[in-house]
């Protein structure tokens, strides 16, 4: 934000040395960029935190300026001379569109006389460096640099029917700026619209068709409010930025579109001459009023680790704008201004005496109270995973939430959408926001590779984004792995993560996989599901595939989990079992099965049968043969270790468990115990 020194004495005294005024500001958090001479003048640059949009305004500034050093606030009246014709009979305001713009107002001047700015507002532009236009454009550009509520002017002749209509965009509906490049919109774009066509796009850019002219002699000023959200993803999807579409995407004070309709109207007046039509329509809704906060005064001292005189707090809170509704020894209660839509807690206002009595009043020596704070549950049970992982001999990575074109194609087993896209890529060609972590691994594991790095055993705990249409996109968080070992190696280490977080929980292992969107090999992949909810994949890649899209020599195996459902099924609090004083039985078993018998769903029959006498199942292999078990046979090799927790476990006892677990598996798998 630029700000012009002779500007600022309009509205609050400047009897201190600009260095003073810079430094101060830059401790009160406007840090100061660099002053540049303009003409006599100073401009000076502020860096604006994106919480703080009121000082995207002189008046803003200002303000700040007088609270730090105590000193009064001029605010001009914009009082405006109205004509005898209502404004209405000129002019019709129509919004279908109310969550893109909740407010819109209009008033209408005729008569005026377009032509060059008086020497005073060309001045105050250029130290902008804002270049001069016409008197009406120059005024409203004037405005929105004063207060930050963006305006715009319409040459009402050009408008058909005299009418405004704020709607969304006809899909492919074609748009000239004033920059006169041409647009093409969609559904989810804002446009302020004629009886006939589009002629501006709302909070961004005005239209050719209806700019003011030396032509122009009755003009529409239009002060409105429109949704942070869709000013922002119009400005990026069409790449259209401008100062207005800055501050809307920021939010601007919601009491100032009124505010500044008369100033500009004012202003106008005073250098174009013409006459105001009495009254404003004003289409849409109120803005909401503020919701009370409530400080307690301890809590200043408490968490600033000094004193601070209750009446200095109260000042400090008063020349911010706050509205004191009631004080006493202990507290205060204030409404928040409307310009500080980011006071809405208690630490708020803390933190605003703290800004504006000086971080410097308080000594290095100060002892703030300070504890620790507790870890959220999700943190404690990703810091499990990590723990499970490393001592699988996993290491972490970390990579770019921004991949290119042919890597964010290459997997996506979430959604078939488009990804969502940047406007200025981080690193060349990295302009997608990635759908699935797995990509970005194999990506570090063909570096890895060439390397001569080995084991390349990697996981990565991070977000994904999918996109919604007309939505913000869903952030999910994501653990993925890839590993040199085989589809169960795998399996296996996601089964001991489940055990470690909710130990009741299990995974039911699926044969099928998101079709086409995941190059794994058919009979060593499968989708995983918690509950009934899908929540992941693991698999061995296809060679060609790896070869082919990430150049990889070696065989790879990888798996994706969904952290939302696994950790609602998790245990955090861990419960004591006392080791057996007991030995344990084992009894060997090797069964001739079907070939599409799976492994896991005998494991199910197993668990169900054996009891609270069964500790673990141990798989030991598979093993085929056609000519001794035949084309449509195999056999699955897996222990038994079984141990009882009051006494010795018989043979008798272990055998007989054996054998029901014989029985059930025969019967519901067709399963035969080999010789």
């Amino acid at each position: 934000m630029i700000v012009s020194w002779d500007w600022l004495k309009e509205y609050v005294a400047l009897e201190m040395p600009r260095t003073e005024l810079e430094r101060r500001l830059m401790m009160a958090g406007l840090n100061h960029e660099g002053t540049e001479v303009v003409e006599g003048d100073a401009a000076i640059d502020l860096e604006v935190t994106s919480n703080r949009p009121d000082c995207l305004g002189h008046l803003g500034v200002a303000r700040e300026v007088a609270v730090l050093f105590d000193t009064p606030l001029k605010v001009p009246a914009a009082e405006v001379q109205q004509s005898s014709t209502p404004v209405a009979e000129l002019a019709q305001v129509k919004i279908e569109c109310a969550d893109l713009c909740p407010r819109y107002t209009a008033r209408v001047i005729r008569r005026v006389k377009v032509g060059p700015s008086p020497d005073w507002l060309v001045a105050r532009l250029r130290t902008l460096g804002i270049a001069s236009i016409n008197n009406v454009v120059d005024v409203t550009n004037y405005v929105l640099m004063e207060c930050g509520q963006p305006l715009h002017a319409f040459d009402l002749a050009k408008l058909a029917e005299s009418r405004i209509v704020v709607r969304r965009a006809a899909r492919g509906e074609r748009f000239e700026a004033i920059n006169h490049k041409e647009y093409e919109l969609d559904p989810d774009v804002c446009v302020i619209a004629d009886a006939t066509r589009a002629v501006a796009i709302g909070g961004v850019m005005g239209g050719a068709e209806t700019e003011v002219t030396e032509s122009t002699r009755d003009v529409l000023i239009e002060s409105a409010a429109f949704a942070a959200v869709s000013i922002r993803a119009t400005a990026r999807k069409l790449n259209l930025h401008s100062d207005s579409s800055f501050r809307f995407e920021r939010g601007p004070d919601p009491e100032s579109v009124e505010w500044a309709s008369r100033r500009c109207c004012e202003l106008i007046l005073e250098v174009a001459g013409g006459e105001l039509a009495s009254g404003m329509i004003d289409a849409g809704t109120a803005p909401v009023p503020r919701e009370p906060v409530t400080l307690r005064l301890g809590q200043v001292e408490r968490i600033m680790g000094i004193p601070v005189p209750p009446d200095e707090v109260r000042r400090i809170l008063t020349a911010l704008g706050t509205e004191l509704k009631s004080s006493d020894d202990d507290s205060l209660t204030v409404v928040p201004p409307s310009w500080r839509s980011d006071l809405t807690r208690e630490i708020d206002l803390v933190e605003e005496v703290a800004r504006i009595y000086g971080y410097g009043e308080i000594p290095e020596d100060s002892r703030v109270p300070m504890v620790p704070s507790h870890k959220t549950e999700q943190d404690r049970l990703v810091e499990k995973v990590h723990s499970v992982l490393l001592g699988a001999g996993f290491d972490e990575a970390m990579t770019t939430s921004v991949v290119d074109e042919a890597t964010s194609e290459a997997f996506s087993p979430w959604t078939d959408a488009a990804p969502l896209r940047t406007s200025t890529p981080l690193l060349r060609g990295a302009t997608r926001l990635r759908r699935s972590l797995v990509p970005s691994l194999l990506t570090a594991r063909r570096l890895n590779e060439t390397l001569g790095n080995d084991p390349i055993e990697l996981f990565e705990l991070a977000n994904i984004y999918l996109p919604q249409r007309s939505q913000l996109p869903v952030e999910e968080r994501m653990l993925a792995l890839t590993s040199g070992g085989d589809y169960f190696q795998l399996k296996g280490v996601l089964e001991a993560i489940l055990a470690e977080i909710a130990p009741e929980a299990k995974f039911l292992i699926s044969k099928d996989v998101p079709g086409g969107r995941l190059p794994l090999l058919s009979s060593r992949s499968a989708e995983l599901v918690i509950g009934t909810e899908v929540c992941g994949y693991l698999g061995e890649v296809d060679a060609s595939f790896a070869k082919r899209h990430f150049d990889l020599r070696r065989p790879a195996s990888v798996a994706e989990l969904m952290l939302r459902p696994l950790f609602a099924q998790a245990r955090d609090v861990a419960r004591y079992r006392p080791l057996s004083a007991y030995p344990a039985v084992t009894r060997d078993i090797n069964f001739e099965v079907a070939q599409d018998v799976r492994w896991a769903d005998l494991l199910g029959t197993v668990n169900e049968t054996a009891g609270d006498l069964l500790e673990t199942v141990e798989y030991i292999e598979t093993y085929r043969d056609r000519e001794r078990l035949g084309a449509d046979k195999k056999s699955l090799v897996f222990k038994l270790s079984l141990r009882r927790d009051d006494g010795t476990l018989t043979s008798e006892e272990a055998d007989r468990l054996r054998d029901a677990v014989e029985r059930a598996c025969h019967e519901r798998h067709g399963a035969v115990l080999r010789s």
